[in-house]
């Protein structure tokens, strides 16, 4: 246990975006409670849009709610908005659907903190009891069992997973966060990746910490994997000085190359057939969302997970006129 006495404690608050929030939320703020590093705050940033579990919230006063509307909520802003209610030294951010494996979690996390150089880390996800083995597999590929530390000279060898970060468990420096802008104030997807980034940019590092651990796992149907790579395709197409360095699509290659590799090696070769699929509804996706701007809108909203970004966007350029 980490107490005072021991060590100098680093202030350290929790971020939640929300919204229709189940019941891994509620285990979530109560694994969060039981953490063995102390928290200072819980801020959890609520899109109204039906009921929200006023009595898990109401667990301990630490706990801070701010509710908005969902024309308001934005991946890279509602997230800065929540910063702005902390004044703590490192800052987690979650979702309401990762739960702490065990009450180790926030202490793991913010341990590589004590290296000056190190800008964000971010924890490992493993996969929940009712992921696929397809995803299981993906789960193992992206989160490894070993820790690592990223900064600028790891982009040659390991391309765009160099600024590889997920804000399904993550930390940040305040200070590095603030040196670097922020996160973006507009964005559909990857404001994490895109923070890292800024981060190695700067000359910070960015830690993988296998040791802080999540469970976080989703069985995506192919239109929602479709729709989730065209998210992330068209915030890559955004943000050229960030990703323009580096190509994905290797990354792509390498993930189902092994993954058929695995599924022979377990005996299950016939799901191979569902990985293509799978992974050419994922690639149709970040081609689309590469060449957004030469679509028509209307196959953009229905392409996009997050058609409300693309309203929001036609206003602002309508302002602009």
């Amino acid at each position: 246990m980490v107490t005072e006495e021991n060590m100098k404690l680093k202030t350290v608050d929790i971020i939640i975006p929300a919204y229709k929030p189940g019941g891994k939320f509620d285990l979530l703020i109560q694994r969060l409670l039981r953490q063995s590093y102390p928290i200072q705050k819980i801020i959890v940033i609520n899109t109204k849009a039906g009921p929200f579990p006023w009595e898990t919230v109401g667990l301990d006063s630490k706990i801070l709610v701010r509710e908005i509307s969902s024309r308001e909520f934005d991946h890279g802003a509602t997230r800065n908005m929540a910063v702005g209610m902390s004044d703590a030294e490192i800052v987690v951010c979650m979702t309401q659907d990762a739960v702490p494996k065990d009450n180790k979690l926030i202490e793991n996390l913010i341990a590589v903190f004590d290296d000056e150089t190190i800008g964000c880390a971010y924890a490992r996800q493993l996969p929940d009891d009712k992921c696929d083995v397809i995803e299981r597999y993906t789960r193992s590929f992206n989160y490894p069992v070993k820790s690592f530390i990223k900064d600028s000279s790891s982009i040659e060898k390991m391309g765009i997973k160099a600024y590889f970060c997920s804000n399904v468990c993550a930390a940040y420096r305040r200070a590095y966060y603030e040196e670097a802008g922020g996160f973006v104030k507009k964005a559909i997807f990857n404001e994490d990746m895109i923070m890292a980034a800024r981060m190695l940019k700067l000359g910070y590092r960015c830690a993988y910490v296998a040791e802080a651990e999540v469970i976080h796992s989703h069985n995506y149907t192919c239109i929602q994997q479709m729709k989730r790579n065209f998210d992330l395709a068209v915030s890559q197409a955004d943000y050229p000085d960030v990703f323009q360095r580096v190509r994905s699509e290797s990354e792509g290659i390498k993930l189902v190359s092994m993954s058929a590799s695995y599924l022979v090696r377990i005996g299950k070769p016939w799901l191979i057939v569902k990985l293509i699929i799978k992974s050419a509804f994922k690639y149709l996706g970040f081609l689309l969302g590469k060449n957004y701007k030469k679509l028509p809108q209307n196959l953009v909203l229905r392409c996009s997970s997050n058609p409300k970004y693309w309203i929001d966007v036609k206003k602002e350029s309508q302002k602009c006129d």
